[in-house]
C-alpha cells in the first residue's frame, strides 16, 4: 500500500503473516494500513512469508524503485531473521544498519489470545520501530585485532570445564577463583545427579588438568577489582590476596596448619547474628577448643 507522501526519509514497512503464526492472532492488514498513514512511510506491505526469497525480493525491488532510505520489518524474532533482512537491504544498495525489525510473533501473537488487543499491541510495536528507524545512521563493518585471551570468573565445575575447552582450542585462559582452591560446590558432593557417579572422580582429574595446562593461568585466592575496555581489548585489575606460603614449594600436606602456634579461625566456622559474633571457635587438637 502506497500513500504517495514525500518527506526527508523514505521508509518502507513490511509485515509478515509468518504462515499463520502471526496472522491468526494479529490483523496484519490493519497494522499495514496504520503504518501507511505515518509520515515518511512511502510503502506499506504485508506478505505470507516475508523471509522467503519472494518476500526479500519485494523489499529489494522497493528499495531500488522507490528509493527507500529506511526499512522496517514486523515479523518474528530478530535473532532468527534480522541478518536475513539486513543482507537483503545491503544487496539492494541500502546500508544494512538503516533497517529495524519488530518482533510481533514471540512478543505479541504467541502470548495473546485477544485478537483486537494483540492487533493494537502489534501496531504499537510496529509504530515504535518506524519512529526508531528514522534515527538510525549508516555504519560500516570493520575488522580490528583482538586479544584472544579469555578471563573466566569462578573455578567451579563450569569454570573449570570452560577453561579446559578454551585452552584445548589453543587460546590462553586466566581462571580467577576467590577461594584458596578451585572445585566449587561440586567438591562437597558425594555423587552427582542423575547418574550417581562419584563427584570427586569427575572433578579431581579436571582440577589437576587445569593446573597442568600451560596456557591456563590459575589465580586462586584472588578477586577482580576493575574491568575496563571493550570486546577484544579488555583490561582487568585483579587483587591477589596474601597466602603467607611459598606456593612453588607447598605440597598441600597441611603440616603447617596443624603445627602453627597461632589461632586461626576459618571463616566457614564463624557464626554471625547480624553484626554480633555468636560463635568463633576452631578445634586445635582432639581435646581442646579455643574461642
Amino acid at each position: 500500500m502506497t500513500n504517495g507522501k514525500t518527506s526527508a526519509e523514505r521508509i518502507g514497512f513490511y509485515i509478515c503473516h509468518c504462515g499463520v503464526n502471526i496472522s491468526t492472532t494479529v490483523d496484519v492488514t490493519r497494522v499495514r494500513d496504520a503504518m501507511a498513514r505515518i509520515p515518511d512511510v512511502v510503502i506499506s506491505r504485508d506478505y505470507k512469508f516475508m523471509c522467503s526469497n519472494a518476500g526479500q525480493d519485494l523489499i529489494k525491488d522497493d528499495i531500488r524503485n522507490l528509493n527507500l532510505t529506511r526499512v522496517v520489518v514486523a515479523a518474528c524474532s530478530p535473532l532468527m531473521h534480522e541478518p536475513t533482512f539486513r543482507a537483503a537491504c545491503e544487496d539492494a544498495g541500502l546500508n544494512r544498519y538503516l533497517f529495524q525489525m519488530s518482533n510481533i510473533r514471540e512478543h505479541c501473537s504467541w502470548v495473546h489470545e485477544d485478537r483486537a488487543a494483540a492487533t493494537e499491541k502489534a501496531t504499537d510495536l510496529a509504530r515504535a520501530a518506524v519512529y526508531r528507524v528514522r534515527l538510525h545512521e549508516p555504519m560500516q563493518v570493520s575488522r580490528v585485532p583482538i586479544n584472544p585471551t579469555t578471563l573466566i570468573l569462578g573455578g567451579g565445575i563450569a569454570g573449570i570445564q570452560a577453561a579446559l575447552e578454551i585452552a584445548n582450542a589453543g587460546s590462553p585462559v586466566y581462571l580467577v577463583e576467590r577461594e584458596p582452591t578451585i572445585g566449587g560446590n561440586m567438591a562437597y558432593f558425594d555423587k552427582t545427579f542423575p547418574t550417581l557417579d562419584c563427584s570427586a572422580c569427575i572433578l579431581t582429574p579436571k582440577m589437576v588438568n587445569v593446573g597442568q595446562k600451560k596456557n591456563i593461568s590459575l589465580l586462586t585466592w584472588s578477586e577482580v577489582m576493575n574491568v575496563s575496555g571493550f570486546i577484544g581489548n579488555f583490561k582487568v585489575k585483579i587483587r591477589k590476596k596474601a597466602r603467607y606460603v611459598d606456593t612453588d614449594k607447598c605440597t598441600g600436606c597441611g603440616q603447617c596448619w596443624s603445627h602453627c602456634p597461632s589461632v586461626r579461625i576459618p571463616h566457614r566456622r564463624t557464626i554471625m547474628l547480624g553484626p554480633k559474633l555468636v560463635i568463633n571457635q576452631v578445634r586445635k587438637d582432639p581435646g581442646r577448643l579455643i574461642g
